[in-house]
């Protein structure tokens, strides 16, 4: 059974049905997902953050496997109820899951681990202090609300913020909503993903991605929960190195064993490292603990291998026995979301793909289907990806299909492309000078 309903979910449960395994697809969705349904033995629409809803469905269509999805099931502690029940799960329990939901908790067990590639920082649940640790800082400053906002909870200053009264005013409003957070030092640099399947000893790493979180053409707008993603063939990217790499996996590594250290539960499920590669090395951002929407469809449509026998490999804790292998071939992801998106989206409007030639490279998103009508229902709606032999091929081809999506919504054009690239790769080059 897969848990959740949008893009991420329909890359996860696309590449369960081409498992050679004879295996009934389940899932649970907060809306109707034309994609997961069409492949789902038994598709309900429920609350996947309602432990006994989610154990119950479990026990009634005697469920051997769950893979969750979203952060916040894995926050909820969904994992906990359901392997108490005897179902084995892809996704930490509560306390790991703490790895994404409290960055607080991330940064103190690097400091703790001596797990290289944290930041200066500081944690806050009131405004004491706060106005001379940014000071201390100067304009090099990030704030990081410390829980789950849906990839809007950042603000970065010189790009969301422009002056220490925009910052103060930004952890005021954290602070009357009952809310702690973070300052940390800014690092300057191109960001990309790194993700591990994980069984709580062994680790597995995936192809590196780069997201775009910004809105607009240009990486400039607010913040978003991710509008498009690239993989390149050799499964780097064109603007690091190699050392970048192995210094990302070293840090994904570290952090698995600092986990069960901390505290004494094996980490089965995807650990998400967000790095970003600076002047002297790496640094990481922050962590996930499950696979990353859209980092999830470039992955999953690279992976050659069955991934039953990996989720199985996970749950067994013989991961290292896997032998885990992707497509040697580049991948492009782009997002249409609604106008307005993120802040003031538009809900409820009528949208079509009747025009796209290549209905096999759309994921489904925050959709519905009323009356076999597909309705956007505020969030990114509908995410295309395609896979080819170069990043320029794959991004040419989701851009002529998803230019003819039909409806209020509006994509990012630049990602993905020669330009855009070759300015990140002169940047890095310069910035390592």
């Amino acid at each position: 059974m897969v848990l959740g309903s949008g893009a991420r979910e329909h890359a996860i449960t696309k590449s369960l049905s081409k498992s050679k395994y004879e295996k009934k697809l389940f899932c649970i969705g907060s809306g109707h997902n034309p994609g997961i349904f069409k492949l789902c033995h038994h598709y309900s629409i429920g609350d996947y953050n309602d432990s006994d809803f989610v154990v119950n469905y479990a026990k009634e269509h005697n469920i051997t496997i769950v893979i969750i999805g979203p952060e916040n099931p894995l926050e909820m502690g969904i994992a906990d109820a359901l392997l108490k029940a005897g179902v084995d799960v892809i996704g930490p329990r509560k306390e790991l899951a703490m790895i994404e939901s409290s960055k607080t908790f991330t940064r103190n067990l690097q400091k703790e681990f001596n797990i290289p590639g944290g930041p200066k920082y500081c944690s806050f649940s009131n405004m004491n202090g706060v106005e001379d640790y940014i000071n201390e800082l100067g304009e090099d400053f990030v704030i990081k609300y410390d829980g789950l906002a849906g990839g809007k909870g950042v603000k970065v200053f010189g790009e969301h913020i422009h002056s220490i009264s925009d910052g103060l005013s930004f952890c005021k409003d954290i602070v009357s909503g009952g809310g702690s957070f973070l300052i940390e030092e800014k690092f300057i640099g191109e960001e990309f993903s790194l993700m591990s399947f994980c069984d709580g000893k062994n680790i597995k790493h995936m192809p590196i991605v780069q997201d775009h979180k910004r809105a607009f053409d240009g990486d400039v707008g607010p913040n978003t929960g991710g509008m498009g993603t690239y993989t390149d063939s050799n499964h780097s990217l064109p603007f690091l190195k190699n050392a970048d790499i192995e210094d990302a996996k070293n840090i994904n590594k570290l952090t698995l064993k600092a986990l069960k250290s901390k505290t004494g539960l094996d980490y089965k499920g995807i650990l998400y490292g967000g790095f970003i590669a600076v002047k002297d090395g790496v640094k990481l951002i922050e962590y996930n603990a499950r696979f990353g929407d859209p980092e999830a469809m470039n992955v999953l449509s690279l992976l050659k291998t069955d991934l039953i026998d990996v989720c199985e490999s996970m749950i067994a804790g013989n991961l290292d026995k896997c032998n885990i292998e992707f497509y040697k071939k580049a991948t492009v992801c782009k997002y249409a979301v609604p106008t307005g998106y993120p802040e003031d989206p538009i809900k409820n409007e009528e949208v079509s793909i009747d025009n796209v030639s290549d209905a096999e490279c759309v994921y489904y998103a925050s959709v519905d289907l009323r009356n076999d009508v597909l309705i956007e229902t505020g969030s990114r709606t509908l995410a295309f990806i395609h896979v080819a032999n170069s990043i320029y091929e794959a991004e040419e081809y989701v851009e002529k299909n998803i230019s003819n999506v039909k409806g209020p919504l509006f994509h990012r054009s630049d990602i993905g492309t020669k330009e855009v690239i070759d300015k990140k790769t002169i940047r890095m080059d310069k910035l390592r000078c």
